[in-house]
């Protein structure tokens, strides 16, 4: 009786405490790769963020994002090489980014990641508005996805309407995407992009086509969506333990599928709220 005695105490106590925890707002944007480079299992057409009407509509929604005043801001960029992107954000903040990464990488088709990316067109830009010294890298690379072991555990299930059900999907998604993105603007792809309605769909993936992948005897499916989980609890976990008490702000830009799992994880976190996108982007 002692020990249920103390168990109790304890879950009461750590609850009182959870409540009376500082919570900080997490803006949370899911977003497409500005520079598409077809590594996606879904193959969307590229969208242009240089022309001169989207990078107007970055200056817009960077301005938002500055206003919201983010105390840090964390992207996808890989945890193992915060130094490299330390050095790019040095270079942008001095103000000659561009002729940095044209002199570095003198290809176009490697210059147009740095010059094209979202780290770069929305989180630097927002950060160097915020006055920001520091954008934080918070990419795990070290888990696998083996998509080809699911596809060959499933047809060798015989699971012909699985695999027809996650092809369908994926091209779903690609005709969804190439098809908004010839009329709607990169705000409203990007408030697309952040429903509650697609992070469900992102996250059903995972668990309603490719955990039932294989045999009764095969988990190839449900090893795959645990490592896809396990990359974005890693990602998550520096989150939580780069945000300091004094954080009031702090902003995550990630690919939509990342964003769409780090949001259940928020949800489940005493320590932050999420603030939406589109109500930093509705603000006077």
């Amino acid at each position: 009786m002692k020990t249920i005695y103390l168990f109790l105490l304890f879950l009461c106590t750590a609850t009182v405490s959870l409540a009376q925890t500082k919570q900080a707002e997490l803006l949370l944007i899911g977003t497409f790769h500005f520079h598409n480079p077809g590594a996606d299992l879904a193959k969307m057409k590229t969208f242009d963020v240089l022309t001169p009407k989207v990078q107007t509509e970055l200056e817009t929604i960077t301005n938002k994002i500055s206003q919201f005043a983010p105390d840090k801001i964390f992207v996808e960029w890989s945890s193992d090489d915060q130094a490299g992107l330390d050095e790019l954000y040095t270079q942008y903040l001095g103000g000659k980014y561009e002729e940095y990464i044209k002199a570095k990488y003198p290809n176009p088709k490697r210059s147009d990641f740095f010059l094209k990316n979202e780290i770069i067109q929305l989180a630097f830009r927002a950060g160097k508005k915020a006055k920001l010294t520091k954008i934080y890298a918070i990419d795990y690379n070290k888990t696998s996805f083996p998509y080809d072991s699911v596809m060959k555990a499933m047809k060798e299930a015989h699971q012909e309407t699985l695999i027809k059900g996650i092809e369908g999907d994926l091209k779903a998604v690609e005709t969804n995407f190439n098809k908004k993105a010839e009329t709607y603007t990169l705000t409203q792809l990007l408030l697309d992009f952040n429903t509650k309605e697609e992070f469900a769909a992102n996250k059903a993936f995972y668990i309603d086509r490719v955990n039932r992948a294989g045999t009764i005897s095969s988990f190839a499916g449900p090893y795959l969506v645990s490592e896809w989980y396990r990359r974005n609890l890693y990602m998550y976990s520096l989150v939580q333990k780069t945000v300091e008490p004094t954080d009031d702000k702090v902003m995550v830009l990630a690919g939509a599928g990342h964003a769409a799992m780090m949001k259940e994880f928020i949800e489940l976190d005493n320590r932050f709220r999420i603030q939406e996108l589109k109500n930093v982007l509705k603000s006077k």
